[in-house]
C-alpha cells in the first residue's frame, strides 16, 4: 500500500527526514512512535506534500507520489487529520463535513450516512457550531471529516492530544471499526501508548529522521522495555 524509501524532508534548509525506510501494509493499521523532534510530524506532512521531498520515493500503490500537490495526493486516496484538528469553528458540523468532500472527484455531494452511524454525536449535533463542541467531539469531526471522501489510506497526528481518556478509547474503538468495515489502511503518529497498543497492529521508532526499530504491538505489550529504550527521555 505505502512503501517509504530514503526520504530525505525538511524545511528551509534544515534537514529533518534522513533517508527514512517505512512500510505500511493494505488494511493494517500502523503506529510510528519517537520522542518529541525526530520528525514524526514532518514525515506526515511530506506524505501529504505539505513539506517539499528532498530526496527518497513515497509510492502509493504502485505509483511515485513524491512532489504531488497536496490536493493531487488527497484525490489519489490519502487523507490526512493535522495534529490539532484544524476545523474551522465558525461552520456546523454539517459545513465542516461537506468540506471534506470539496475538490474530490464528481464533486461536492452529501454526507455519507456509515459516517454519521459512526460517529453518532456528529449526527447529533450536525447544525451546531464545530467550535462549541468539546476536545473529543472536535478530533471525531477532523477524523470523519477525513473519512467522508473515503479515503484508502488514513494519515493521523496525535489523535489523542488533550482529550480524556475515555474518548481516546471510543476514538479507537470507532477506527477499529472503519478500518475493518472499510479495508481502511491507517498510519498513526501518537505519544499515547495505550492507544496505540489498543489500536495499531505494527509499530515503528523513529529517531533523528530515521526508522531505527519495527516490531509488532503485540510484542511490546508483552516487553514493555522495548518501549522504555525508544521511548524514555
Amino acid at each position: 500500500m505505502l512503501t517509504i524509501e530514503g526520504l530525505e524532508a525538511g524545511y528551509r534548509g534544515s534537514r529533518v527526514l534522513n533517508g527514512l525506510d517505512l512500510e505500511v501494509a493494505e488494511g493494517r493499521i500502523a503506529a510510528l512512535l519517537g520522542r518529541n523532534g525526530m520528525g514524526k510530524t514532518t514525515l506526515m506532512r511530506a506524505l501529504m506534500g505539505l513539506v517539499p521531498v528532498a530526496a527518497g520515493r513515497v509510492v502509493f500503490q504502485g505509483r511515485d507520489i513524491a512532489g504531488l500537490r497536496p490536493y493531487a495526493i488527497s484525490n489519489l486516496g490519502i487523507a490526512y487529520v493535522p495534529q490539532g484538528r484544524e476545523i474551522f469553528a465558525d461552520f456546523t458540523v454539517e459545513e465542516n463535513l461537506r468540506l471534506g468532500l470539496v475538490g474530490k472527484p464528481g464533486g461536492a455531494g452529501a454526507v455519507p450516512s456509515a459516517v454519521y452511524r459512526h460517529f453518532p454525536i456528529l449526527a447529533e449535533r450536525r447544525g451546531q457550531k464545530a467550535g462549541t463542541l468539546s476536545g473529543g467531539q472536535q478530533q471525531q469531526l477532523a477524523i470523519a471529516r477525513a473519512l467522508v471522501g473515503r479515503p484508502r489510506l488514513l494519515l493521523l497526528d496525535e489523535p489523542s492530544e488533550g482529550i480524556q481518556p475515555s474518548i481516546v478509547l471510543q476514538i479507537a474503538e470507532i477506527l477499529r471499526t472503519v478500518a475493518a468495515e472499510d479495508g481502511l489502511t491507517v498510519l498513526l503518529v501518537e505519544q499515547n501508548v495505550e492507544m496505540v497498543l489498543s489500536l495499531a497492529a505494527d509499530c515503528a521508532f523513529i529517531e533523528n529522521g530515521r526508522v531505527v526499530a519495527r516490531h509488532a504491538a503485540a510484542e511490546l505489550a508483552r516487553d514493555r522495555e522495548i518501549l522504555h529504550r525508544y521511548l524514555a527521555v
